[in-house]
């Protein structure tokens, strides 16, 4: 049971890193601008070896940007719920650590999914005729991995869940044998 626990924690964690890593980094796209190569992100976009912040406020950026922030923060969230789920602390019987951070883990998927979502639709449907010579980039593509890591530690979460609830089951089934023979 804590196999499952542990390979939840290890797809979640390296899924966060690398929508940490996604985000921050500026090689969304890149492309050829006036003979030169350029590249860009959420926050910079690069020329002739020079980077300067976006200052636009467009609006998919920022919805790309918030969505991708709060799938790392619910990520997180889920990570540290999931380590809780190891200790067994008496007054939290009743909260299941496990199946909360395998909620965490599908609505960091969700916010992910509608993060890059949008910035593939603006950009393959405006940049991408903007600039003819254009393509997407690394960073780009660990936000799509980063979904499936969490994807992933989503699912496991979700097997764990069922095979403890069999577990349950199964020892509530024996326990009612148990007392009925006794009685």
């Amino acid at each position: 049971m804590y196999s499952f626990m542990g390979g939840g924690l290890f797809c979640a964690i390296v899924g966060n890193i690398l929508l940490v890593v996604s985000t921050a980094t500026d090689y969304w796209m890149q492309y050829r601008m006036s003979g030169n190569y350029a590249h860009q992100g959420l926050w910079r976009y690069c020329m002739s070896n020079k980077c300067y912040m976006q200052t636009d406020s467009i609006a998919y950026w920022n919805a790309t940007r918030a969505f991708m922030i709060l799938s790392g923060m619910s990520c997180f969230a889920g990570i540290i719920a999931g380590i809780m789920s190891f200790s067994h602390f008496s007054s939290f019987e009743r909260f299941n650590r496990s199946f909360a951070a395998g909620i965490m883990f599908f609505v960091s998927t969700f916010f992910v999914l509608l993060g890059m979502a949008i910035y593939t639709g603006v950009t393959i449907n405006f940049l991408g005729k903007r600039f003819g010579d254009w393509r997407f980039s690394w960073s780009y593509i660990l936000g799509w991995v980063a979904m499936l890591m969490n994807f992933f530690a989503e699912c496991v979460n979700a097997g764990e869940e069922m095979v403890h609830a069999r577990v349950r089951q199964n020892q509530k089934k024996q326990q009612n044998q148990t007392e009925g023979s006794n009685n």
